[in-house]
């Protein structure tokens, strides 16, 4: 099932570029932009960075899509 993000609206909502979520990562701008733009799937531990950066519960950012997801 492919997995959804809400990184960049969240991101952009706490008023930060791609290249400065990704210093506060410790990640490349470029894994960002591929994140935001589904092409690549964070890591379960990037992807609870992102979550505790944000304060929000993971549930909350990433989402499965299709099948039998809820």
């Amino acid at each position: 099932m492919p997995v959804m993000n809400r990184v960049r609206m969240i991101r952009e909502k706490a008023k930060l570029s791609q290249g400065e979520l990704a210093e506060i990562l410790g990640v490349s701008r470029q894994t960002v932009n591929a994140i935001e733009t589904n092409k690549y799937n964070p890591s379960l531990e990037l992807a609870l960075r992102i979550a505790h950066f944000f304060q929000l519960p993971i549930e909350d950012i990433f989402r499965l899509t299709g099948g039998n997801a809820k």
